[in-house]
C-alpha cells in the first residue's frame, strides 16, 4: 500500500515509535503499546484512510486498564444443541431483526440469537430515536447509500408494524454569520450533488416564525422536512415479534462463546451457553462484539472502538418548548462531521423532550455509567438552540455505545476468510435509519447464495403486518368504553402516568417474544415511562406479572436473571 509509509511516519511523529502499522490482507495492522485510550483511538484513525474497504485493525496494547470482557447469561442448557438452522443471526438489535423479518419470507430457516435478556438491550435502545435526512454523510459511503434508502421506507415500515412514527422535520442553526457563505456552499453540495433532496436553506427571521422558542441569536440554518422520530426499542421489537410470527426462531439470554471452521475457513459449528448450533450461514450483527465474533470465525478485518452517548429524557410537560429535531452548530462546517457535537434537542414520538447524546470514546464495550459531564455538556449547548429547556425537567437519563469503526462507515459484505460469515458490522448512528434499507439487500444476498444449493421459495402465507396491544391511552370515550365492556381489566390503571391498564399489561405479556420482567413490559407499552418512573406502579406491574406467571412475587426480575427486586420480605408477621 502506496500510503503506509506516510501513516508510520505521522504515527512516530505523534507517538514516537510506540505504534507500528504495517499493511496485510487488505487491511492497516495496528501493533504496539499505549496507556492512554483516547491515544489508541487516534492513532487508529490516523491510520484510517479515504477508502472505507481498507479496514483498520487495532492490536495496539493498551495498558492503562482492564478491558472486560464480554457479560455471559448465567443461563446454561442445551436447549439448542444440534439445531441445523440455513441461517443464524447474531445479534438482538435493529439491524438484526430488521434482517430476521426480512428472511421470515421464505421457506427456510431462520434463527435469531441475542446475549441479553431481551431485544434492544445495546445501541438499539438506548438512542434517540432519530430517522435522519443524511445531510452530513458523504456521498459514495454506505452509510449515506442506506440512510437516503431506509429514511424512504420508514412510513410504510412503522406502519406495517403498528409502531408510532412521525417527520416533525430538522434544523440545523448556526449564529455566527461569517459561517454564511461555507455552509451556503456545504447545503448546495449536499441537495444538488449528494442527493440529500429535501434539504431548505432558511435565514433566521424564517425560522423564528416556525419556531418561537428557538434562540433569537439564530441568523440562519438548514431545514430537512423528512426527519423522522421513533422509538427504536419499540421498533426493534416489533421487527423481532413480526419475524417470530412468520417462523423464525428467536432466543434470548443465548450468548455466542467461540466457533469451529473448517479447512476452507467455513464455520461449522458456533458454540453458545445453550448448546452448539450447525448453521449453513452466519450473520453476524453483534453490534459493539461484531469483531469480537468476527474473531471467532478467524475473520477480523476491522475494528470495532466503542463510543459511549448519554441522552436525558425530560417530562411531557416541558413537551410545548420544541416540535421538531433541532441543534446549533458552532465554529465551523466541520462541527456538522464531528463526532463529538453535542447530538440535539427534540420532541419524541411519546412527547417527551430529549437532550443529547454527546460522544466519548471508552474502552469497555458495555460501560452505559452515566456521568455528569455528559448531562452538562448536551445541555450547555442546547440552551443555545432552545433557551427554556431545563434540567429541573429531566426525569431519567441513559446512556448507549455506539459500535463505531474507524473508518467511520458500516461494514457490510461477505467474510474476507470465512465464506459463510456475513458481516453486518460498524451499524452506529444512523444505523436505525438504514435498517430496513440494510435488512432489504441483507435478505437478497441471503437468498442468492442459498439458491446456488436448494431451491427457496416464498411463503405463501407471510404477512409483513404486526399488531401491538391496543393502547388505551389514545383510544377516543367511545372505543375505551367498549373495550372495557369487553375486557374489564382494561378499566384497571396502574400507571397514572402514561395511562396504562392492567389488561395491556396482560396483553402484553401474552404476546410473543415478551420476557416476564419488569423492563420488557416497561420497553413494549411504557409502564414506569413517564414523571414517577415507576415509583407508584412497578410493584403493581410486578404483581401482575407474578400472578400471571403463577410465581411469587420474589422471582420476578426487573430485567435479566440477575436483576433481582425483591430478596425477601424486610417485616415479619406477629409471633405467635
Amino acid at each position: 500500500m502506496a500510503g503506509i509509509r506516510k501513516i508510520q511516519r505521522r504515527l512516530n511523529k505523534k507517538f514516537d515509535g510506540r505504534v507500528q502499522a504495517v499493511f496485510e490482507d487488505g487491511i492497516i495492522r495496528l501493533t504496539g503499546e499505549l496507556d492512554n485510550w483516547d491515544d489508541v483511538v487516534a492513532a487508529c484513525e490516523i491510520a484510517a484512510t479515504k477508502n472505507s474497504l481498507v479496514h483498520v485493525v487495532n492490536d495496539i496494547k493498551f495498558t492503562g486498564g482492564e478491558i472486560p470482557p464480554m457479560r455471559v447469561p448465567s443461563l446454561r442448557d442445551n436447549a439448542l444443541n444440534g439445531k441445523t438452522p440455513d441461517v443464524l443471526i447474531i445479534g438482538g438489535g435493529i439491524t438484526g431483526c430488521a434482517i430476521a423479518r426480512e428472511l421470515s419470507k421464505w421457506e427456510m430457516n431462520v434463527m435469531l440469537i441475542e446475549k441479553n435478556a431481551d431485544f434492544a438491550m445495546g445501541a438499539s435502545g438506548a438512542n434517540d430515536g432519530e430517522v435522519h435526512v443524511g445531510i452530513d454523510l458523504k456521498k459514495g459511503s454506505l452509510k449515506q447509500k442506506y440512510v437516503l434508502l431506509g429514511n424512504a421506507m420508514y412510513d410504510k415500515f412503522c406502519s406495517d408494524l403498528d409502531v408510532p412514527f412521525r417527520r416533525p422535520g430538522q434544523y440545523i442553526l448556526f449564529t455566527q454569520l461569517w459561517l454564511l457563505i461555507p455552509i451556503f456552499f456545504f447545503y448546495i453540495r449536499r441537495k444538488y450533488i449528494d442527493g440529500v433532496k429535501s434539504s431548505r436553506f432558511m435565514w433566521g427571521s424564517k425560522i423564528k416564525r416556525e419556531q418561537p422558542t428557538f434562540d433569537k441569536k439564530i441568523k440562519f440554518g438548514i431545514y430537512n422536512d423528512n426527519a423522522g422520530v421513533v422509538c427504536s426499542y419499540g421498533l426493534t421489537i416489533a421487527c423481532a415479534e413480526n419475524a417470530a410470527e412468520n417462523g423464525v426462531e428467536a432466543y434470548l439470554n443465548t450468548a455466542v462463546l467461540s466457533m469451529d471452521t473448517n479447512d476452507s475457513g467455513n464455520i461449522i459449528a458456533v458454540h453458545t451457553n445453550r448448546g452448539t448450533i450447525k448453521p449453513t450461514i452466519v450473520i453476524n450483527a453483534a453490534g459493539v462484539f461484531a469483531d469480537d465474533i468476527a474473531e471467532m470465525a478467524h475473520d477480523r478485518f476491522y475494528s470495532i472502538h466503542p463510543r459511549r452517548g448519554t441522552n436525558s429524557i425530560q417530562d411531557t410537560k416541558s413537551a410545548n418548548i420544541i416540535d421538531c429535531i433541532a441543534s446549533v452548530e458552532y465554529a465551523s462546517v466541520g462541527s456538522l462531521k464531528s463526532k463529538t457535537k453535542g447530538g440535539g434537542i427534540m420532541r419524541t414520538v411519546d412527547d417527551n423532550v430529549l437532550v443529547g447524546p454527546d460522544a466519548v470514546e471508552c474502552f469497555d464495550k458495555e460501560d452505559t455509567s452515566t456521568y455528569p459531564e455528559s448531562l452538562k455538556t448536551t445541555y450547555t449547548k442546547q440552551k443555545g438552540t432552545v433557551p427554556a429547556a431545563s434540567e429541573r425537567d429531566i426525569i431519567t437519563y441513559f446512556t448507549g455505545i455506539r459500535a463505531a469503526t474507524f473508518e467511520e462507515d458500516f461494514v457490510i459484505e461477505w467474510g474476507r476468510k470465512c465464506p459463510n460469515m456475513f458481516h453486518c458490522g460498524g451499524i452506529q448512528s444512523p444505523g436505525l435509519t438504514a435498517a430496513p434499507a440494510i435488512a432489504a439487500d441483507v435478505e437478497k444476498i441471503i437468498v442468492d447464495r442459498l439458491s446456488k444449493k436448494r431451491e427457496i421459495l416464498q411463503k405463501k402465507k407471510w404477512t409483513p403486518v404486526r399488531r401491538g396491544v391496543p393502547r388505551l391511552k389514545e383510544m377516543i370515550p367511545a372505543r375505551r368504553s367498549a373495550m372495557i365492556a369487553r375486557n374489564p381489566d382494561y378499566g384497571i390503571i396502574v400507571c397514572r402516568c402514561e395511562e396504562i391498564s392492567k389488561g395491556e399489561i396482560i396483553d402484553c405479556l401474552e404476546r410473543p417474544l415478551c420476557p416476564p420482567t419488569v423492563d420488557a413490559v416497561k420497553k413494549r407499552i411504557r409502564p414506569g415511562m413517564g414523571r414517577c418512573q415507576g415509583g407508584f406502579c412497578q410493584p403493581l406491574v410486578a404483581q401482575i406479572i407474578a400472578e400471571h406467571e403463577n410465581i411469587d412475587i420474589s422471582e420476578v426480575k426487573k430485567s435479566s436473571a440477575e436483576s433481582v427486586i425483591l430478596y425477601g420480605e424486610n417485616k415479619g408477621g406477629a409471633e405467635e
